[in-house]
C-alpha cells in the first residue's frame, strides 16, 4: 500500500524549480499524492494545472489548510522544490518543523541534509518519525568505481538525455519505460535523480551528489543491478542536465557509466536560455545532438519535445520541421504518447523479437501530425 503524501511546493508548482512535484503528480509508485501546497494556485486541481487533465490531487494554501481539508491524515511531507541553491529559507524550515510537529515523516531530495541537522534529529526523535535524505550519498567505503562490468550486457540500453535541465527526460523516461512494457517487453527503469528514487524506482542513484571519482561507477552499479536482477530485454535510464551544460557533470557520468546503445534527446523548442542561467543561451538541437554522438559514440534515433510556452499548432508544426530537418522520430511524449518511439526502437533492434513488434504495428498513432 501506498503512503499517503503532502508535497511542499509553495510559489513552484509547474515550473522549473517545482519538477519534484511536477514529477510526482505526473507518476508515483510509493507515495499515494493527497494534497499540494503552493498559495498562488490555491483550489486547481493539480492535474488539470500541469497538463489539462484533472486526477483529483487539491492545491492548498499552506500545510494548515491541507490538514484541516485532507479526509485522511498524510503519513508523509515531501519537499517538492529543487532550487539550484538548495538550501531551506527560514520560513521553509518552519514549516518542516512543523510537519515533525503533526508528526509526518519527512522527505527530502535538497543537497542540504537534515539528517545532520541538529534540530531536526531531536524533533524527529521526539515526534517519533523518520527523515529520509534522498540525495545523502553512501559511505565512500560502500560507494563503487567503474570496473567495465557494462561491458558484458547484451541487451540494449537506451539513455534519454536532453538540451538542457528540467526538460522533461525523466517524464519521457518513465513514459516509455509504460510504453515498452505494453508491447510486452519485460523493461528495467535506472534514475538518476531525487524525483525518480521519490517516485519509487527500484533501482538507480542521485548522481549530482555522488563524488565525482564515483560517479560513473554508481551509474554503472545501477545498471548492472537492475540487468542481473530483472533479467531486463532492454533498460531505459534517465538523463540529468544537459552535456553541453557547463554546471553540470551528470550526463557525461550517465554516458560513460551506461554505455548507452543509443539515446533519445529532450528538447524544449522556446526556451531561450539554460535553466538558471539567465546570461547564457540555449545550445542548439543539432550541437547537442553531435556533442552526444562524439561523445558517446552512440546514435541518436529519436527527438522528444517539451512544450512549454507552445501552442498545440507550434508544437505539431515543430514535430514536421525537425522529423523533415533531423530525419529522426519526433514527439512530445505527454502529448503524443510513446509510439513513434516504441517502433524506432523495435526498428533499429529487431531481436527485441518480430512478433512484439507486429503487436505494436496495429497500435494508432494519437498525434495528429
Amino acid at each position: 500500500m501506498r503512503l499517503k503524501a503532502i508535497v511542499y511546493c509553495d510559489k513552484q508548482f509547474g515550473k522549473m524549480d517545482g519538477k519534484v512535484t511536477n514529477g510526482l503528480v505526473r507518476h508515483s509508485e510509493k507515495y499515494e499524492i493527497t494534497g499540494i501546497i503552493d498559495s498562488t494556485k490555491v483550489g486547481m486541481d493539480a492535474g488539470e494545472y500541469l497538463d489539462g487533465i484533472k486526477n483529483g490531487i487539491p492545491i492548498f494554501r499552506d500545510l494548515h489548510e491541507a490538514i484541516d481539508k485532507l479526509e485522511s491524515f498524510p503519513d508523509c511531507f515531501i519537499y517538492g522544490i529543487a532550487p539550484l541553491e538548495a538550501f531551506l529559507n527560514t520560513e521553509q524550515r518552519k514549516i518542516l518543523l512543523s510537519a515533525l510537529e503533526m508528526g509526518m515523516d519527512i522527505i527530502n531530495g535538497l543537497h542540504e541534509f537534515f539528517t545532520e541537522d541538529e534540530e531536526f534529529i531531536q524533533k524527529a526523535q521526539k515526534f517519533g518519525v523518520t527523515i529520509h535524505d534522498i540525495r545523502k550519498p553512501p559511505a565512500k567505503k560502500d560507494l563503487h568505481l567503474f570496473s567495465g562490468r557494462i561491458l558484458n550486457v547484451n541487451i540494449p540500453i537506451i539513455t534519454v538525455l536532453g538540451t538542457d535541465g528540467a526538460v522533461g527526460k525523466r517524464t519521457s523516461s518513465v513514459l516509455l519505460t509504460e510504453a515498452l512494457r505494453k508491447v510486452g517487453l519485460n523493461v528495467a527503469f535506472v534514475a538518476t535523480g531525487q524525483t525518480g528514487l521519490i517516485q519509487g524506482a527500484k533501482y538507480g542513484v542521485a548522481i549530482d551528489a555522488i563524488v565525482e571519482e564515483f560517479m560513473t561507477g554508481e551509474i554503472e552499479n545501477a545498471v548492472m543491478e537492475a540487468y542481473d536482477n530483472e533479467n531486463p530485454d532492454i533498460i531505459i535510464i534517465e538523463g540529468q542536465g544537459a552535456l553541453s551544460h557547463p554546471a553540470y557533470l551528470s550526463s557525461c557520468a550517465i554516458i560513460r557509466g551506461s554505455m548507452p546503445s543509443a539515446i533519445i534527446v529532450q528538447h524544449p523548442p522556446k526556451r531561450k536560455n539554460i535553466g538558471d542561467y539567465s546570461f547564457m543561451p540555449m545550445p542548439t538541437l543539432k550541437s547537442e545532438i553531435t556533442l552526444l554522438e562524439v561523445f558517446s559514440k552512440s546514435k541518436v534515433i529519436a527527438i522528444t519535445l517539451n512544450h512549454e510556452d507552445m501552442t498545440d499548432t507550434e508544437l505539431k508544426e515543430t514535430i514536421i520541421d525537425y522529423e523533415l530537418r533531423y530525419h529522426l522520430p519526433t514527439t512530445d511524449t505527454l502529448k503524443f504518447g510513446c509510439e513513434k518511439l516504441v517502433k524506432e526502437i523495435l526498428h533499429i533492434f529487431p531481436e527485441l523479437t518480430a512478433e512484439k513488434s507486429d503487436r505494436l504495428m496495429g497500435i494508432p498513432l494519437k498525434s495528429a501530425v
